[in-house]
């Protein structure tokens, strides 16, 4: 039974798999840079770029769920799901996702925030030339 409306749900979902998207490009940054590439700084400056992006947007998502005073909370982890509780005023509801369509969503959002984040990248770059 759902408890929590379209938007609720939405919403939250949505500050999840933005964060999860926030590590993935955290970690390719760090990856990049103890890695055995040549020439690093532009790939670099790409992923802080849409790392930026990722955090604007989430900054103003958790303001949202703040004023609707609703949360997100990891419940448990294993191979093939993870469970996540999400409380807003006094109701919650607990969802299970299949991992691999975890993994997708968090792809999507990658791939929207490298569009987002090219203008920007060669507004810098083309600066610096």
């Amino acid at each position: 039974m759902r408890y929590l409306n379209d938007e609720e749900l939405q919403l939250a979902s949505r500050f999840l798999f933005l964060s999860m998207a926030m590590v993935v490009i955290q970690q390719d940054i760090h990856n990049i840079q103890h890695g055995t590439f040549k020439i690093k700084e532009p790939y670099i400056n790409f992923l802080e770029n849409m790392n930026t992006e990722a955090a604007n947007e989430r900054r103003k998502l958790r303001k949202t769920m703040q004023d609707k005073k609703l949360r997100v909370v990891t419940l448990n982890k294993n191979d093939s799901f993870s469970s996540y509780l999400f409380l807003c005023r006094g109701r919650e509801e607990k969802r299970n996702y299949f991992n691999p369509a975890i993994r997708k969503k968090v792809e999507n959002i990658i791939q929207e925030l490298m569009q987002k984040a090219q203008p920007l990248y060669q507004r810098t770059d083309s600066a610096s030339l």
